[in-house]
């Protein structure tokens, strides 16, 4: 007598919805639709209705609302607790809401969303995205939700995406955030304050981003294969006093200033390596 293999039953995908269609919601629905997650998107402006129609998403009405698994408000900060409470009638009474701000925590939605008992959650993608076009796979998501079922559809969803996944404390969240704002919005203000060093010594703009990209590409291969204090480079690293007090000798005072901040930050990661005398001298000009 043969053996009756049990067919195992294809989990079926959350009907999505997206409130807003910018640069992060705009993200979101490429990759879920690509993946045949069925999604359903609710722009916030004319113009983002014409670009989600132009891209050929299906543009909620009332019937996604009542249908929706899963309902993603990707709006501003400030926005959340009011495109939650527009949504909240027309949605099932047991349809999660999520945010996907990094720094707020569950209680953004307010107080009137938060009576309704609802899964509440948040999903924060780590990944500069200045174009709905840029891919989110290979990324982070930091995660927080109130129910293990919520919890579970928002890890599925970021699996899906390509994306490993966190979560964050809430009491942690402001910290949290403004550590991803270090490491991608900050970063290009520091690429910014680079190039205008090298404009300062007489170079093209332009001409001085396309040398600095490589070497930052560079800078960040090296941490990410050898770590913190392995990954550095730079005159700090070798203990060249000389060299570093040219270099704040020939900044304008507002790059200077940058200059000193992260040169004590690299002593405070290579110092204990470097001779007594040499980490004191640099203390000290980099006071």
């Amino acid at each position: 007598m043969g053996v009756r293999v049990k067919k195992q039953r294809k989990q079926k995908t959350p009907r999505v919805l997206i409130v807003g269609f910018g640069r992060v919601g705009g993200a979101l629905a490429k990759g879920l639709t690509k993946a045949k997650w069925d999604v359903a998107v609710l722009p916030r402006s004319q113009d983002s209705v014409r670009r989600a129609a132009l891209s050929g998403y299906r543009l909620a009405d009332h019937d996604d609302l009542r249908a929706a698994n899963l309902c993603l408000l990707a709006v501003p900060d400030a926005q959340v607790q009011n495109a939650a409470e527009l949504v909240l009638e027309d949605l099932g009474p047991g349809t999660p809401l999520v945010h996907l701000s990094g720094a707020l925590t569950l209680t953004a939605f307010g107080q009137t969303v938060i009576d309704t008992k609802r899964p509440l959650g948040s999903l924060h993608p780590l990944a500069a995205i200045s174009d709905p076009a840029d891919p989110l796979q290979g990324h982070t998501a930091a995660l927080a939700a109130t129910s293990p079922e919520l919890l579970a559809m928002l890890e599925r969803l970021a699996a899906t995406l390509g994306m490993k996944t966190i979560e964050v404390p809430e009491t942690g969240r402001a910290a949290y955030h403004a550590g991803a704002v270090l490491s991608a919005g900050l970063l290009v203000s520091l690429a910014d304050g680079a190039v205008a060093a090298l404009q300062h010594a007489g170079l093209d703009r332009e001409q001085s981003l396309e040398a600095m990209l490589p070497l930052m590409n560079s800078a960040l291969r090296g941490l990410a294969t050898r770590g913190f204090a392995k990954g550095l480079t730079g005159p700090v690293v070798r203990g060249d006093v000389g060299v570093v007090q040219a270099h704040l000798d020939s900044l304008p005072a507002e790059l200077g200033s940058i200059y000193r901040l992260l040169s004590r930050r690299t002593l405070a990661l290579v110092g204990e390596s470097l001779p007594a005398e040499t980490k004191l001298a640099l203390q000290r000009i980099l006071a």
